[in-house]
């Protein structure tokens, strides 16, 4: 039981450390932090009330259901109500003064949803050790990029001073995300060998690309850092 419990939420601690680590030069208040984590444990309310609503709607054959499935009920339905959490929670917070916040804020918003679905899914399944391994290794880490790509976004929309870039980069905040998490999942729902297959490829290469968005973010952070120990 507990080692199984383990497995569920062992993966988004794991996470969560490294991104509250990583954050070193200005780092974020707990408070505002377990905020957004619980705030994404609670999201996982409406999206299943909605993801429901959305999965009776679903009369598509074949693999036009399963893209809706990844991109509307799943992809849309997920990422909407994380980035509403940041928006309520972090987007106007005075602590929000950096770009790399943009991407903590997201990612704790996607682990705390996570948590809540990777217990539902293991508990749930017959082989709760194996399904854990599995979705510790992707699925839950997954998340965490799409919500790297949330906060890149993020960022972009709250430090700049024009409206028209603004409202730009916010639709950015949800479109792109939806359009990862929409892609991953339908190419495990496919049922297509050749697909499922892709999903490899898929998975590394967003590991890569939102590395370098993060790498960015910290970079920046170092050196804001650095600007005001010369200023001191």
């Amino acid at each position: 039981m507990y080692n199984i419990l383990l497995i569920a939420i062992g993966p988004s601690i794991a996470l969560l450390l490294f991104f509250y680590f990583i954050d070193r030069y200005d780092r974020e208040p707990l408070t505002l932090l377990g905020k957004l984590f619980l705030g994404g444990m609670v999201s996982v309310v409406p999206i299943l009330l909605v993801e429901t609503g959305l999965m009776g709607l679903n009369f598509f054959p074949g693999i036009m259901g399963a893209a809706y499935t990844a991109f509307v009920v799943a992809g849309f339905t997920e990422e909407f109500f994380k980035r509403f959490v940041v928006m309520k929670i972090a987007f106007k917070d005075e602590h929000f003064n950096e770009r790399l916040d943009g991407i903590i804020y997201c990612v704790f918003v996607s682990l705390g949803m996570a948590t809540v679905e990777n217990i539902f899914y293991i508990f749930g399944n017959e082989n709760p050790i194996s399904v854990g391994i599995m979705r510790g290794f992707i699925s839950v880490p997954m998340h965490m990029l799409f919500a790297v790509t949330m906060g890149y976004y993020l960022s972009f929309a709250k430090f700049t001073t024009e409206e028209v870039r603004r409202k730009k980069y916010l639709k950015m905040t949800l479109w792109r995300p939806v359009l990862l998490h929409g892609i991953f999942d339908f190419l495990l729902m496919s049922g297509q060998t050749l697909l499922t297959l892709a999903a490899i490829p898929f998975v590394l290469w967003s590991w890569k690309v939102n590395f370098i968005k993060l790498k960015k973010y910290y970079n920046d952070s170092k050196m804001m850092q650095n600007m005001g120990n010369l200023d001191d």
